[in-house]
């Protein structure tokens, strides 16, 4: 009888934590279909990671849900291209929902239906979409939670409707350039704290509540700023003598000649006016292509562009972030590092995701040059190659985003400061950052119809994917940038002799610039680095001296000897790497040979390890091979 209670009560428990534990790993059934629904239902152009057996609440693109994941309770899909109106009876189902962010898509029709029954929202943002008719009439639905409303950017009309003020908790609205009319209603709310209601055609007076903001969010319209009635036109008075019909002929005579030659007047200025816009016009033609020669260009492009044209981030088909510029704007900013070309971020944005975010300086391009190098590099798939995502371009903003990764640089993980966790890379993976590289730069050497070089080859620029190899990163921006100074820095240890400028990289210069991350990697050493006084030693320079001395065992990095057996793959690499920095372009190996070079120095075990007084013999180009002594205790030249 025991044995059926304790039986029962097992049973029991594990049924009562099951349904506990049940709805953690579950999916919020009816929101998900909801959000098949609208996507079914509506047209896009970016490729969402929405599918039936994908879990919602960790795996798709823009959805955010509450702890439990039994509900979704956010919803950003910025910039994917959407178009048409919104589904009826699809988001509506949403009911849990706080944050609905649909802006800069192509999304046209009347406010939706559908939001109406979501109380629970927080946040709207429907900017930059082609929206039309009036707002909605009753905005209480929404008086409970909602602090953020931005419609601008559409073509709503009719008035503001005073509804808005039941809305006790708004801190920012925007109603900015679209085409309401009619007076601005006295909505005095207190937590209101950005208000935006520019280029619109609003009348009247500006409401005394709204006073407090500064101009610039009501300019564009015709309001007045005060109460004062414009003054009454002079009476004549009753004894005035009447103006004879002869002075009132000359004085209509005079008016007409006022007008015709007024009429003269504005016809010559509009003709100059004329003369120096099409002056212009074909100053700027190269620059800035007609509008039917951009559209064609677009067109050839495989490249979602969404954003408005004078605030616009261009996303690369086959990227599932969901994101635009303002969210870049917004997101917590980290600074990964100052370079040759810009500075580096790590932006934290608001759905949780992580970007690097690269701020280009001195580029030396038009915009049209800009976005095709661009294109190039971002239409570049290859595991070795970081992705490029995104890019953006103004006058005084260009912009690069790539994926962020959690380890850092291979510079980081070579000089940087030791202990927090942070252990010496060890040969297997040093080898396997040599190959994914070698693999990554060969790739972008062999692009079609491109003579495409990457010119800015360092360990700063390189990261270690999901398996483990290398992967380059900042492909072709030598080649967009400005000249810039040469101060001995670590980026000139990297560069070739031959190259002065560097919008002047090529192949060749590549491949030394490999060469160097082949010997960074073996010894552990800056390509440019400082003794222990005022000296600085070039690591190419550095390496040849000591293989010159015979000293070749000293020049491997001290972290890597206390791996057995690995001294013949080490030499391997070091013949790659000095066959790579030799001075003469030429004589330098093509990187798809060196690819094969750095692949075959792991070819097994052989059984056979090197032993500490075995003779290796290394090449130094033309010069006579050198023994090389393992294990010898001497000490190299600086």
């Amino acid at each position: 009888m025991s044995k059926k209670v304790e039986f029962l009560f097992i049973f029991s428990a594990i049924i009562f934590f099951g349904a506990i534990s049940w709805p953690i790993d579950a999916d919020p059934v009816e929101d998900k279909q909801a959000l098949l629904d609208f996507l079914n239902n509506i047209r896009h152009s970016h490729r969402l990671n929405w599918n039936e057996n994908s879990t919602v609440c960790k795996n798709w693109t823009g959805v955010t849900c509450n702890g439990d994941n039994s509900r979704v309770i956010s919803l950003r899909l910025p910039g994917l291209g959407f178009g048409g109106s919104i589904p009826p009876n699809t988001l509506g189902r949403l009911s849990a929902i706080q944050i609905l962010s649909l802006r800069s898509n192509g999304i046209s029709g009347s406010f939706p239906s559908d939001l109406y029954k979501l109380e629970n929202l927080s946040k709207l943002y429907l900017e930059f979409n082609q929206f039309t008719g009036p707002l909605p009439l009753n905005f209480s639905v929404w008086k409970k939670n909602l602090t953020v409303i931005d419609l601008s950017n559409n073509s709503f009309n009719g008035s503001i409707p005073y509804s808005i003020s039941n809305l006790t908790h708004l801190t920012a609205l925007n109603l900015a350039n679209n085409s309401l009319s009619g007076e601005i209603p006295d909505i005095n709310i207190p937590s209101l704290q950005q208000l935006d209601l520019s280029n619109n055609n609003l009348t009247g007076t500006l409401p005394l509540s709204f006073q407090r903001f500064p101009s610039g969010a009501f300019s564009g319209n015709n309001l007045s700023t005060g109460n004062a009635v414009p003054p009454s036109l002079p009476v004549q008075p009753p004894n005035a003598p009447q103006p004879s019909k002869k002075k009132t002929k000359l004085s209509q005579t005079a008016i007409l000649g006022i007008v015709l030659g007024g009429c003269v007047l504005g016809f010559v200025l509009v003709a100059l006016m004329m003369v120096m816009c099409y002056s212009m016009k074909n100053n700027r033609q190269e620059e800035y292509p007609p509008q039917s020669q951009k559209k064609e260009e677009s067109s050839k492009k495989k490249i979602s562009d969404s954003q408005d044209k004078n605030n616009r981030l261009v996303f690369f088909e086959g990227c599932s972030l969901a994101f635009d510029l303002e969210d870049l704007l917004r997101a917590s900013a980290e600074v990964l590092g100052k370079g040759t070309f810009g500075t580096t971020y790590k932006a934290a944005l608001e759905d949780g995701s992580t970007v690097v975010v690269k701020r280009l300086k001195e580029v030396s391009i038009s915009k049209k040059e800009f976005e095709q190098q661009m294109e190039v590099v971002g239409n570049i798939r290859r595991e070795n190659v970081t992705a490029l995502r995104a890019f953006y371009h103004s006058k005084d903003e260009k912009l690069m985003v790539y994926d962020y990764f959690e380890q850092g640089s291979v510079s980081a993980m070579l000089h940087g400061k030791r202990g927090e966790g942070l252990a010496p890379l060890n040969w297997e993976s040093r080898l396997r950052i040599a190959i994914g590289v070698a693999r990554g730069i060969s790739h972008i050497h062999t692009q079609e119809g491109t003579k495409l070089v990457h010119g800015n080859i360092k360990a700063s620029n390189i990261f270690i994917n999901s398996e483990g190899y290398g992967c380059i990163s900042d492909v072709g921006l030598a080649t967009i940038m400005s000249p810039v100074p040469t101060p001995l820095t670590r980026a000139i240890g990297y560069r070739a002799p031959e190259v002065t400028d560097a919008r002047k990289a090529t192949r060749a210069s590549d491949v030394y610039s490999f060469g160097v991350l082949l010997l960074e990697l073996l010894t552990g050493k800056s390509p440019v680095h400082a003794t222990g006084g005022d000296e600085v030693v070039h690591l190419v320079r550095w390496v040849n001296s000591v293989v010159r001395e015979e000293w070749t065992a000293e020049v491997f990095d001290i972290a890597l000897l206390r791996y057995p057996n690995i001294e013949e793959e080490m030499v391997e690499m070091l013949q790659i790497g000095m066959a790579c920095v030799v001075r003469m372009p030429e004589q330098r190996p093509q990187m798809a040979d060196v690819v094969k070079m750095v692949e075959e120095i792991r070819r097994g075990d052989t059984g056979n390890p090197v032993s500490s007084d075995s003779n290796l013999e290394i090449s130094i180009a033309t010069q006579t091979p050198r023994p090389i002594e393992m294990g010898s205790s001497s000490v190299p030249p600086q």
